[in-house]
């Protein structure tokens, strides 16, 4: 009876160990999901909920960036139209009204007639400024207007060509040449000169005046 007790408790024994084996074996397989010939266990690096999101995201970075430089060449056009061609736009119609102003004046300052001295020589002195406008003054008053009294001098302007050479806030550059006709007793047929000057230009109180007129 002992050793048939025995026998049983052996079987029953071997029938526990192989089970219990096999539950191991069992454990390992599906805690890895793959098992090598030398019972290591390897796990995957990258779980699948993560790889999806992976996944995701590297198709999402193409868009976002072409995204954004849809938006940074959006912005740059903007700004060229907003700011810069407004600015040029600014310049260019600055520079008109400069050059308009240098043009009108040397025509004033270089044309009068012995019937018009006084009134032509007032309208020129409304386009000069500073040091210039007192040089311009005394000058026609001590040379000029004898000249014209005595001779019957007559004279002529007319701008040939004219370019604003710089332009800043307040003041300006404007590179001329004139043409100018002279007609008196002495030389009633007139005689013809052409010249090139330089005009400094100055805005005065929202007003483009002459600061200075040098022959190049």
């Amino acid at each position: 009876m002992i050793a048939e007790n025995e026998n049983i408790v052996e079987a029953d024994g071997s029938t526990e160990v192989e089970h219990a084996e096999v539950t191991e074996v069992d454990a390992v397989v599906t805690d890895g999901d793959s098992a090598e010939t030398d019972g290591s266990v390897e796990y995957p690096v990258e779980p699948q909920a993560d790889a999806r999101r992976t996944r995701t995201v590297r198709r999402l970075i193409p868009a976002l960036l072409a995204a954004l430089l849809l938006a940074s060449a959006i912005f740059a056009g903007t700004g060229y139209f907003l700011w810069y061609r407004a600015d040029q736009r600014a310049n260019t119609a600055s520079a008109d009204v400069v050059l308009t102003a240098a043009k009108d004046g040397a025509v004033a300052m270089l044309s009068y007639a012995p019937e018009t001295m006084d009134k032509d020589f007032a309208n020129a002195k409304s386009h000069l400024t500073g040091d210039f406008l007192d040089y311009y003054t005394k000058f026609t008053q001590s040379v000029v207007t004898p000249a014209v009294k005595q001779k019957s001098v007559k004279t002529q302007a007319t701008i040939a060509q004219a370019a604003v050479s710089e332009l800043h806030r307040d003041t300006a550059m404007v590179l001329a040449f004139i043409n100018q006709v002279t007609v008196s007793k002495e030389n009633p047929d007139g005689s013809f000169a052409a010249s090139s000057v330089k005009i400094s230009m100055r805005n005065v109180n929202g007003k483009w005046l002459i600061s200075a007129f040098d022959p190049i």
